[in-house]
């Protein structure tokens, strides 16, 4: 599934170091404003130790982790919405991907310039916030304007659109993103057809120096913000951007070794990509043989045949029915021969939810 989170923040915050970890590239990171200019991706691999222990299990020629999109946008700065800084174009960039990371700058630096001339993550986060609060209102008083005619015809779907553009627009002139709002299943997917910026899930990311990343609580800049996060609900992630840049040149035993003497149980990258992931309701179910273990991204609450379309069209259009097991019992049995025998494999159809960890070999015809 071809889902996106895009990272954004002001200039010289830390994105481009943070990207670099991402896709291990030489994406430019320079010290001055709008050192990237066209949005980059990276494909990362999704950290899932079930995968391993699959393998460990079928031993096959191949292993093949399930992986997510991330996006590195340029900085924004103040007056994006109306065009300062190429921020039309940066904006639209972020109207494209699915969850929104939010980098924040929470060290001191006089190597460093901050664009605002000091580091203050309230502010900064509130400025990008702004921003897209401002663009998304633009949306809505030029949408208002061409619904409004229709609705006064009683046009039942312009009168439905045009109550919760209203909803959105006294939020958003609140200064409240359009995240805050509660709506119905009906209205949420109106809402969804106008990809307001300020409706993207966010997690904020906190870039602190080296010396204090093994005890983030003691940065007073990381606890504004996880202040500031708790009351959107939302995730705040400790990182040292450049110490995710060297890991990603290190090998997985290198890794671990860094992490233990910085006294890190995972690494930042790691909890931004798994963070994300769940954020989209995100789930992994796996294929194993001893041909391949392989593991897929699903959205929660999908059912077999869907996920039988992810590997291939075919396989949804053809599906017959799917022998169905858990990681866990597999990882209990060692073998299918042994889990079938315990009476641990299931045979499902077309109205089965698949759950995260199933292990499925989907039976179909064409």
């Amino acid at each position: 599934m071809a889902l996106t989170a895009g990272i954004v923040g002001l200039p010289n915050v830390g994105k481009s170091t943070l990207f670099n970890s991402i896709t291990n590239s030489a994406v430019e990171a320079a010290n001055y404003p709008f050192a990237t200019i066209a949005p980059n991706v990276g494909v990362v691999e999704v950290p899932d130790e079930r995968l391993f222990q699959l393998a460990a299990i079928f031993n096959p020629k191949k292993v093949i982790p399930t992986t997510f999109e991330f996006t590195d946008i340029a900085g924004l700065v103040k007056g994006a919405s109306k065009g300062e800084g190429l921020g039309n174009k940066f904006l639209s960039h972020i109207r494209e991907v699915d969850a929104i990371v939010h980098v924040v700058r929470c060290f001191d630096s006089e190597d460093i310039v901050h664009v605002e001339g000091e580091v203050d993550p309230i502010r900064d986060v509130e400025i990008i916030e702004l921003e897209l609060g401002l663009a998304d209102l633009a949306t809505v008083d030029s949408r208002i304007d061409k619904v409004a005619r229709k609705a006064k015809s009683n046009d039942k779907d312009a009168i439905n659109e045009l109550s919760v553009l209203q909803l959105c627009k006294q939020t958003l002139e609140a200064g409240l993103p359009v995240s805050s709002l509660t709506l119905d299943e009906n209205q949420q997917k109106t809402l969804k057809s106008f990809h307001f910026l300020s409706a993207k899930p966010v997690i904020y990311v906190a870039n602190m120096d080296i010396d204090i990343i093994g005890e983030p609580e003691a940065n007073e800049y990381y606890k504004q913000l996880v202040d500031y996060a708790a009351k959107r609900n939302a995730q705040v992630i400790p990182i040292c951007a450049k110490v995710e840049e060297e890991i990603a040149t290190l090998d997985r035993k290198e890794k671990e070794e860094l992490l233990h003497e910085l006294s890190i149980a995972h690494s930042g990258l790691d909890q931004i990509i798994v963070s994300t992931y769940h954020l989209l309701d995100l789930s992994t179910y796996f294929t194993a043989s001893e041909k391949e273990v392989r593991a897929w991204t699903f959205r929660k609450n999908m059912k077999a045949p869907a996920c039988a379309g992810i590997i291939h069209s075919d396989f949804e259009k053809g599906f017959i029915k799917v022998e169905a097991y858990s990681f866990l019992d597999i990882v209990k049995y060692q073998s299918e021969h042994a889990l079938k025998e315990a009476g641990k494999l299931r045979i499902e159809g077309k109205s089965y939810t698949v759950v995260d960890g199933d292990v499925l070999h989907f039976r179909f015809n064409v």
